[in-house]
């Protein structure tokens, strides 16, 4: 089994410097940290968790607190969490709050002695934050806004996701466009919401009629479609909050013998591969699902490692239209 000192030898290191990169505690420049990790990688070496806990007194354990795991979002972001946390030498604890109902998650991850926790869920009080950053756990936050600015939070451009999804429809020329949002308590959907309503505002062709509250699951898609279509016939598209629910949409209308998207184009958030997987493709607003990851990860290690300095605690990212045949008409 190779040791510290192999890794060392094979990079052409001293020892303290691997530990430096090992725990990312220090300054070593990215071709040495390249090196070492390269050599990390021939070698299999795998670091020590026990003795690492010991002389650092950290358990290099995060913990990922999503609100649905069946959410296929999740599994695809969760996926980035795990590979950026084990190329820094953490473990990840996931947890559901579908599956952990109630106080139940507190003390879950107050008794695993966590390192940090990245939470991307609306559905956690201010006050449970508040209670993990008293015991000194760091803490970053996806897609939510918080009171307290000594929070680290990741966003993308909702707002501007809305108003990309509803361009696009007009630009194909649709003329009665409804919106089935995400819960209006959940921030992401108020901003998608919003960026749906002044975009249609500006061309005075806004229904209030036309927007109906989902809850982001497929099943939500088609009984709000069938509503919708049920308030006005005249219905030829149709943005959701997300990707789940845009194939709901489709499952309705194909049901109803609708063509999409030559009677009703359908477009939605996120850009989960699902929605590759049916036909036709749902075009998307996709958001960069991996690079979250990988930042809130990026974000939380140097939050652990008393970097508040180097941290920008608002992170904003950008997101992008992908078109795909559920818009292309022909």
């Amino acid at each position: 089994m190779a040791t510290i000192k192999d890794v060392a030898k094979l990079a052409g290191v001293s020892v303290a410097t691997v530990s430096r990169v090992i725990n990312k505690n220090g300054y070593v420049n990215i071709d040495t940290e390249q090196k070492v990790r390269k050599s990390m990688e021939l070698l299999n070496y795998k670091p020590n968790t026990v003795a690492r806990a010991l002389t650092s007194k950290k358990t290099f354990t995060l913990a990922l607190i999503v609100p649905d795991i069946t959410n296929p979002f999740f599994p695809e972001l969760a996926k980035a969490v795990e590979d950026t946390a084990l190329r820094f030498g953490y473990s990840i604890i996931l947890t559901s709050l579908a599956l952990n109902k109630g106080k139940n998650y507190l003390e879950m991850l107050s008794n695993r002695y966590i390192d940090g926790i990245i939470c991307t869920t609306n559905e956690i009080p201010e006050s449970d934050i508040d209670y993990f950053q008293r015991l000194g756990i760091p803490i970053v936050t996806l897609d939510r806004a918080v009171d307290s600015k000594a929070i680290a939070s990741i966003r993308v451009n909702n707002y501007q996701g809305g108003t990309m999804a509803v361009e696009h429809l007009l630009s194909i020329g649709c003329k009665k466009i409804a919106h089935i949002s995400g819960p209006f308590h959940v921030n992401t959907s108020l901003e998608r919401y919003r960026g749906y309503v002044d975009t249609l505002e500006k061309s005075h062709m806004f229904h209030p009629s036309l927007v109906i509250e989902g809850d982001f699951t497929i099943k939500s898609g088609i009984e709000n479609t069938y509503t919708l279509l049920q308030r006005s016939s005249e219905i030829d598209g149709i943005f959701t909050s997300n990707d789940l629910m845009a194939v709901g949409a489709l499952k309705a209308l194909v049901r109803l013998g609708k063509k999409v998207p030559d009677d009703i184009a359908i477009i939605g958030f996120d850009g989960i591969t699902l929605g590759t997987s049916v036909e036709p493709e749902i075009s998307t607003i996709a958001q960069p699902i991996y690079q979250i990851g990988s930042l809130s990860v990026e974000t939380l290690i140097d939050l652990i490692n008393n970097k508040q300095a180097a941290v920008n605690m608002n992170q904003h990212l950008e997101v992008n239209i992908v078109q795909r045949a559920s818009t292309t008409k022909k």
